[in-house]
């Protein structure tokens, strides 16, 4: 998790993951050569430096459909992240206050959760094509409070996809 000041652009977003991306790897103890790169299809994300720096890279970049919310797995967890940030008492006192508890929180999810969040990549690109690429119910227990995710969502970046 990297803190954004501003706006982000194509010149941002391939800074960041020139600085977070191998050193998250590294952090999860990943093989970058197993690793599979999903992004959506925002235009910072298609840009040409981007995608040349993306092509230096040692592992896979997925190619994604646009529009596939319920394929992303990252989308889970961030809906889990909001939910604990609402469930403080009152709200943060600006926007230092509201980092520091986007950073307690996250730091709270278990390697775990993401594991199973990826495990559940099958059933969830069976529940899309159920739905004939259209939004489904498709909801996976993810957090230990063993709380079904909500139907809202907060559009993110990226996520990895590991190979075994």
């Amino acid at each position: 998790m990297c803190k954004i000041e501003g706006m982000m652009d194509q010149h941002l977003y391939k800074q960041i993951l020139e600085d977070e991306l191998l050193r998250t790897i590294i952090w999860y103890h990943m093989d970058a050569n197993r690793v599979i790169f999903q992004q959506d299809n925002d235009s910072k994300h298609k840009a040409r430096s981007v995608q040349e720096r993306l092509k230096e890279q040692p592992f896979e970049v997925l190619e994604w459909p646009p529009q596939s919310t319920d394929l992303n797995p990252i989308e889970h967890l961030w809906a889990t992240l909001k939910r604990r940030l609402n469930e403080y008492e009152r709200p943060p006192n600006g926007m230092i206050e509201l980092w520091e508890r986007i950073q307690t929180e996250w730091d709270k999810i278990d390697k775990e959760v993401c594991a199973r969040l990826i495990e559940s990549m099958a059933s969830r690109i069976n529940a899309v094509w159920k739905s004939k690429g259209m939004w489904t119910d498709y909801c996976i227990k993810i957090d230990e409070h063993g709380k079904n995710c909500p139907h809202e969502f907060i559009k993110f970046e990226h996520t990895f996809l590991y190979k075994e």
